[in-house]
């Protein structure tokens, strides 16, 4: 007996002596392998009904549209070697390469326009479908109103795709980098209809193709050797982790367990400065932090209301005190740094009030709106439960909380607070807006009164609409962007989104990987990437 137990218990101290050593997933010899942190679970990889970065981040790496991220996530040709656009900027015809999905079955024109046809027809309830109505056709396809042949785009042979568009978007090319732009292999889809996209049936026509997706664990991409940029590609493997608890990703970078992971908590950027040299990467975003009120509420559609919450946010101790990575307080909407946009845009009405007589005004509204002491507005903010979010929340609470309001937060899961926005089953909600492109719109055009779901507030105003409309009509660069002005002036004096800060990419890189260039949109595709040894 005492000679088993002896060696139990050496091999428990043999255990703990490892426990410091980086558990990373196996790599088969001679293979690159990264371990790349993802924070949270993707609801699917289904490139028509894909919704969050993080989903985004994997897809991008399977997938590829008729352009694609450079390093610096400036768009260059991805699947189109070429195109010609004509002189009224409506017709865009595009040459593509000679590629082949990852059954070897040739990648062609025809897959294009079923994509996109997809993505807009009805019954796939694509959140983003509102990013194809700049396809000729392509509101009256979504909107059950013409049939999908209709749409503005055909293929003219296998390898020559022409789009027609509904007004000229000089922006395009950005535009087609987004995953609701992507081809999908028809011979799979009309086989397996959505469940094509489980492993096994996956076809891809980028640099990765589907291996597994062990859910709560990881997802498994390897590389795709039939992908026509094939040769340039270092890794050979990648596997994507839900990290939601960025302390713990943490660790795991620093033990070599991940290799990266794409976001760390914003308030221990000095302590990983120090701790971690050189690993916490930072970059102003071309993103907004925002609060969102359901208009579906009664309280919501008095904008006395929503501007007596909106303004007493306390958005610079927000920033300065309880963030601390470089983040700015957003009193509007569309980032500074948006190409295509005024200098200097309009910010909300009440910005240069000190905080002090912020709150005396708000009191004053909210007792105006009917909401008293002894009647106190009562409000549930709905937000994902990572770290950042609910630090902030519960500053919001207490800056609302100041001034009689009683707020409730209710925290969830990342993808179960988004589903609950899509669905309007939120009464306040939480969320950031990443720019799918780099143009005024792709923040403007959120809000206009047919985007659909991503519009959790819903809000509406015709005026704001015809505005976005004779934006999009409009030739010359200067005068499109002052109406685009005019539109968030508008959109701010109706208090029609809560605008909070300014976002700061925060990934953590290990010094291993090479590739990873620092960029606004926070695009950092992995057929860049590699790991010295």
């Amino acid at each position: 007996m005492p000679k088993p137990l002896a060696a139990a218990f050496l091999a428990l101290l043999a255990l703990a002596a490892c426990s410091n050593a980086p558990q990373r997933a196996a790599c088969p010899a001679g293979q690159v392998c990264l371990e790349y942190g993802n924070n949270t679970e993707p609801q699917t990889l289904d490139p028509a009904k894909a919704n969050l970065i993080d989903e985004s981040s994997i897809i991008s790496d399977l997938m590829m549209g008729l352009t694609t991220d450079a390093p610096d996530a400036k768009p260059i040709p991805g699947a189109a070697e070429s195109w010609t656009v004509s002189p009224d900027g409506l017709t865009w015809t595009f040459r593509l390469r000679d590629a082949k999905w990852s059954d070897g079955v040739p990648v062609t024109a025809d897959d294009f326009v079923y994509g996109l046809r997809r993505t807009l027809d009805p019954k796939t309830a694509s959140i983003y479908s509102y990013l194809l109505y700049v396809i000729k056709g392509g509101q009256a396809v979504n909107e059950g109103k013409a049939p999908l042949a209709s749409l503005g785009v055909r293929a003219l042979d296998p390898r020559t795709l022409q789009m027609t568009l509904e007004h000229p978007a000089p922006y395009l090319p950005e535009v087609l980098k987004h995953q609701s732009f992507y081809p999908v292999p028809k011979h799979v889809v009309e086989r397996y209809g959505d469940g094509w996209v489980q492993p096994g049936r996956y076809v891809s026509n980028g640099p990765f193709k589907l291996l597994s997706w062990r859910l709560g664990d990881r997802i498994t991409v390897v590389k795709n050797p039939l992908f026509w940029d094939a040769g340039k590609v270092c890794l050979d493997r990648v596997n994507y982790y839900p990290t939601p608890d960025v302390v713990s990703a943490e660790r795991r970078v620093a033990r070599g367990e991940l290799d990266l992971n794409t976001r760390f908590q914003s308030n221990r950027y000095e302590r990983l400065q120090k701790t971690m040299p050189g690993v916490a990467r930072t970059d102003v975003s071309l993103a907004t932090a925002y609060m969102s009120f359901n208009a579906a509420v009664p309280a919501f559609r008095d904008i006395r209301v929503r501007r007596a919450l909106s303004m007493t946010i306390d958005r610079d101790f927000m920033t300065a005190k309880l963030l601390r990575a470089g983040q700015q307080p957003a009193y509007a909407f569309v980032p500074g740094i948006t190409a295509n946009y005024v200098k200097d845009g309009p910010k909300l009405a009440w910005t240069a009030l000190p905080f002090a007589q912020r709150q005396a005004e708000a009191r004053r509204l909210l007792a105006a709106a009917g909401y008293t002491k002894t009647r106190p507005l009562k409000v549930t903010i709905t937000t994902p439960n990572n770290t950042d979010t609910l630090l902030l929340m519960e500053a919001v609470q207490a800056d609302w909380r100041a001034i009689g309001v009683d707020a409730r937060i209710e925290q969830n899961e990342g993808g179960v607070a988004f589903a609950a926005y899509r669905n309007r089953a939120f009464e306040i909600g939480n969320m950031s807006w990443y720019g799918d492109f780099n143009d005024p719109v792709t923040f403007l055009g959120l809000f206009k009164s047919d985007t659909g779901a991503q519009n959790y507030g819903d809000y509406r105003n015709p005026a704001y609409d015809a505005l976005l409309a004779a934006a999009d009509q409009e030739p010359d660069a200067a005068r499109r962007a002052q109406i685009l002005a005019r539109a968030e002036r508008m959109l701010l004096d109706d208090e029609g989104v809560a605008p909070m800060f300014f976002v700061v990419n925060r990934s953590l890189v290990s010094p291993r990987v090479t590739g990873w260039a620092h960029n606004a949109p926070n695009f950092h595709r992995t057929r860049w990437m590699c790991l010295r040894k």
